[in-house]
């Protein structure tokens, strides 16, 4: 349908992206997952910062990091702490967030889960988490360039990754991460990952 917002890949792939979703308050299914979260916790790729400021809310501290200017204003509007970079950039506190968040299909930045994982690894303490959304099970993981397409207009071209529930052992253990758990929520699939 031309009037969504889409990840459209140079090979045909169509990733619809949930832009209500992403401006509404927290679902039952994130509630689940920020239930898990080891204060202080950093939400990577936050967008409009609705889980950081979930979080807040529950007493517990967040911070949220987003490359996007737009977005960042969104979520500062609503009262997130957030910083405006790349998750790439310098991060304050490495080694000592309780909890890295990835939801909202955010392991696919950088077109590189492995390395993504690595940086959540670098950025939690050792008793924290790496709180993970991945794709249902028997989608194929892949990496892919892809444009944003907003109504038929296309922006520019940058590396994006699907990865499903299926393969976040094997990539976990690539990034120095285990697999605590792995659970079904809203249709949506999730894991909580520790350093191994």
């Amino acid at each position: 349908m031309r009037d969504e917002l889409v990840l459209r890949g140079e090979d045909g792939t169509v990733l619809p992206m949930d832009i209500a979703r992403w401006h509404a308050e927290p679902s039952d299914e994130e509630l689940d997952v920020l239930a898990r979260v080891r204060p202080p916790a950093v939400d990577l790729g936050c967008g409009p910062g609705r889980h950081v400021v979930a979080l807040n809310e529950r007493g517990v501290p967040a911070l949220g990091i987003d490359a996007a200017p737009a977005a960042v204003a969104t979520a500062r509007a609503r009262g997130a702490l957030v910083l405006e970079r790349s998750i790439f950039a310098r991060v304050p506190g490495v080694g000592r967030w309780g909890s890295v968040l990835l939801l909202d299909g955010n392991i696919g930045i950088g077109g590189d889960p492995i390395s993504l994982l690595r940086r959540a690894r670098r950025l939690v303490r050792r008793d924290g988490n790496v709180l993970v959304e991945a794709s249902s099970p028997g989608v194929a993981s892949k990496t892919l360039r892809v444009r944003v397409d907003r109504r038929g207009e296309q922006g520019p071209a940058f590396a994006w990754s699907v990865l499903s529930v299926d393969d976040i052992a094997a990539t976990a253990g690539a990034a120095e991460l285990s697999v605590s758990d792995v659970w079904e929520g809203g249709g949506r699939w999730f894991s909580e990952l520790a350093p191994a």
